[in-house]
């Protein structure tokens, strides 16, 4: 079954890339801390993100999506790019960014929910659910990675992401039921 949606494909084929991208940032971000504990919560949310690549794929093949080759080659470069200047850059900055892109990365899947609904489609509710909660458990380690920072308050007014800002509607400590969840990221 072929999806006739534009926006959908290419919101899936976007995301199918993006998380290659991420995942090659969060290798190098990774290497680059010094603590054994964060090597190891920025290795986990590196799997995280091959996970949700290989999560997006399932439902591309269901649907005869092609992968976009401009996207894989594009999210390729940024990725690599994002991983060496992890070494260059600090301490505050991976983070700051890697926030801030995990931030708009949770609204992507629930805009897919969303996307699927007006298709009549709900069978991938739930994994849509959980790779969205998921990103949003990626921003908010990050936050709290970097919020006594005295950059922060610079960093957020300058790219409007930060303790008081979010790209996406989801309260991480009030999270809603997959069914629920259909009212995040409705927002224009």
């Amino acid at each position: 079954m072929k999806l006739d949606h534009p926006k959908l494909v290419r919101l899936l084929q976007k995301a199918y890339s993006a998380e290659k991208a991420a995942a090659f940032a969060y290798i190098g971000h990774a290497s680059a801390v010094k603590s054994s504990e964060e090597k190891l919560a920025i290795a986990q949310i590196e799997e995280d993100e091959w996970g949700h690549r290989e999560e997006v794929l399932g439902i591309m093949n269901k649907y005869e999506i092609p992968v976009s080759q401009r996207y894989e080659i594009q999210f390729y470069i940024i990725g690599k790019t994002i991983s060496a200047s992890c070494y260059v850059i600090g301490w505050f900055m991976p983070h700051f960014f890697a926030g801030r892109l995990e931030s708009g990365n949770v609204c992507e899947y629930f805009i897919m929910m969303h996307y699927f609904h007006t298709l009549g489609i709900n069978e991938h509710d739930e994994i849509l659910y959980e790779m969205g909660i998921k990103e949003k458990e990626h921003e908010v380690y990050f936050l709290n990675q970097i919020q006594d920072s005295k950059l922060l308050p610079f960093f957020e007014k300058t790219f409007g992401w930060g303790k008081e800002t979010s790209f996406n509607d989801v309260d991480y400590d009030n999270i809603e039921s997959v069914k629920e969840s259909v009212k995040y990221c409705t927002r224009k």
